[in-house]
């Protein structure tokens, strides 16, 4: 994860941060110093807005894409790879290999189903 990413969720939360990229990832966008009445607003919710406007007032941002990020969130939704490839843009093999790349979040190695335990 990229510093502004982490930077970006922590500002606005996961949720916040899942509509800022969906809007605006891979871009460089404005933020404007009084965000009310802005496009920003208006795609985001002028909360998120506010807050980014307190951290990049008047300045621009390069908003990542941060794919693995969205991935994993559509997932806790429930949502299936094939869907999850559409709202990325990808194949269903690239969302498997994101998937495969992210970090284990339980702390257990990841077991390769076919193989066979040894011991």
């Amino acid at each position: 994860m990229s510093d502004l990413t982490g930077e970006l969720t922590d500002a606005l939360g996961v949720e916040g941060f899942i509509a800022l990229t969906e809007a605006h990832g891979g871009i460089r966008l404005y933020v404007p110093v009084e965000p009310r009445g802005s496009q920003l607003a208006s795609d985001i919710g002028l909360d998120h807005a506010a807050r980014l406007s307190k951290l990049f007032p008047g300045s621009y941002i390069r908003v990542p894409l941060a794919r693995e990020v969205r991935a994993q969130h559509y997932r806790a939704l429930g949502e299936s790879n094939g869907k999850i490839a559409r709202r990325l843009g990808l194949t269903e093999t690239g969302v498997d290999k994101l998937f495969r790349r992210s970090p284990n979040t339980t702390g257990k190695p990841k077991k390769d189903p076919r193989q066979i335990e040894m011991f």
